[in-house]
């Protein structure tokens, strides 16, 4: 294929293209509950080093535990004094994802594999939709860091590893309930002898984040409101395996995930009203828009199907093999994809809500995978077509988000909103 030949010098042009269109989109958040409840906590850490130990309000159960949130926002405003500075630390945590993902990518295949998973991963409307400053936006760091960790003890057992996989899942705790989703990852690993533990990294990284939640074990004993929703919903862990449509919806977002169509607040509620044009004029445009972006995700929406029932074909019959070998490192990888599928199934029989797309981002990194490999098989002899139709397709789904959706804006400036914000909630 021609575009891989020259790998290295797309890869460096679409990560440029990727970082700009996340710094775009930083600009332009609207400001809601979602980033306040992170600004408050950060930036009370870092002017009146008045420390919040427990996370954002979650759905049905109460606050997420630990003080993770905190940091994250604190840690990068005391290093440099700015609104960005936590968004700048984010989007490096992006990136740092991608280049964890494609390092396992790169000891499995050619550069073909990893320039379609660039191109699906990095550029993706999913992924940059999420350059806002709330608890999900951080989930795609530690699914690459769990898979990577996972990865790196195929063969041999290693303290390092074992310890950075189980910080990858203690982590993920303190900023949103799918952490459950990497734990039976790890359980299906552990049951299919796909990873050599070493207990001793176990032990210490299990101890290291139960002594980062110890403040937060401490706020709740003075305080057990934080661990109950504000609104008693009357459910339990459990409610979504007695609901089929919970279990149902999850299935679906696993599709959604590897097709282009892309979140209702990302493609349903552009109004064009920033063309200054007619109110005939906006409604031609949203129609249109609406049209194209409902049709494409369609027709993808087939072609994830098609992808996944490709994936199974590989993998059917070695699911739950425990004792069986395992033959080469793509196999590895797509037992490691159907873990994933095990965690989201799971994960929604236990919940007490219906998911959203939010609720399970954290596998976003994994469900595209069937795609990724399915378009290496039947796709190369358009290969090169397909992709750069795809990043003109992303690039314009991107910039359209940016503009004029439910969670962005043109008329909005981030650092001016947070700026009239913290002056008005956090400085005394």
């Amino acid at each position: 294929m021609f575009l891989e030949k020259r790998f290295k010098i797309i890869q460096i042009s679409l990560l440029v293209l990727g970082l700009f269109l996340a710094w775009f989109y930083a600009q332009h958040q609207i400001l809601t509950g979602d980033q306040t409840q992170m600004l408050y906590k950060g930036y009370m850490g870092a002017y009146n080093h008045v420390w919040i130990n427990y996370g954002n309000a979650a759905s049905a159960v109460g606050n997420v535990p630990g003080s993770m949130i905190s940091y994250v926002v604190a840690l990068p405003v005391m290093l440099y004094d700015s609104p960005m500075s936590p968004m700048l630390f984010l989007i490096f945590l992006h990136l740092a994802s991608y280049f964890l993902l494609d390092s396992v990518l790169k000891d499995i295949y050619k550069t073909d594999v990893r320039l379609i998973f660039l191109v699906l991963y990095w550029l993706n409307p999913w992924f940059l939709f999420e350059n806002i400053l709330y608890n999900p936006s951080y989930l795609f760091f530690f699914s690459a860091l769990h898979i990577w960790a996972a990865y790196k003890q195929r063969e041999k057992s290693s303290f390092v590893y074992s310890f950075l996989h189980v910080t990858a899942i203690g982590l993920a705790l303190q900023f949103h309930y799918s952490w459950i989703i990497l734990a039976l990852i790890s359980l299906y690993l552990i049951y299919r002898n796909m990873v050599k533990v070493n207990w001793y990294g176990v032990f210490f990284g299990t101890l290291v984040i139960g002594i980062s939640l110890v403040p937060y074990l401490l706020t709740v004993m003075q305080n057990s409101a934080i661990i109950h929703h504000a609104d008693d919903t009357g459910r339990y862990i459990g409610w979504g395996g007695v609901h089929v449509y919970p279990v149902l919806k999850s299935f679906i977002y696993w599709l959604r995930y590897g097709s282009f169509f892309f979140p209702n607040k990302l493609i349903a509620s552009a109004h064009f009203d920033w063309l200054g044009a007619s109110h005939f004029v906006q409604m031609i445009f949203v129609y249109g828009y609406k049209a194209l972006v409902f049709s494409v995700g369609a027709f993808t929406i087939y072609i994830s199907y098609k992808a996944n029932r490709y994936f199974y074909i590989l993998v059917k019959g070695k699911l739950f093999t425990r004792h069986q070998p395992i033959e080469t490192k793509q196999e590895w990888l797509l037992l490691y994809v159907f873990g994933a599928l095990v965690g989201v199934f799971v994960s929604s029989v236990l919940s007490p809500i219906i998911f959203s797309y939010w609720h399970l981002i954290i596998v976003f990194p994994f469900a595209i995978l069937p795609v990724v490999i399915y378009l290496k098989e039947y796709g190369q002899k358009y290969m090169t077509k397909i992709l750069i139709f795809i990043v003109l397709y992303f690039t314009f789904i991107n910039i359209m988000g940016a503009l004029d959706s439910r969670k962005y804006s043109i008329n909005t400036n981030y650092i001016q909103d947070t700026e009239a914000y913290i002056k008005k909630s956090v400085i005394q």
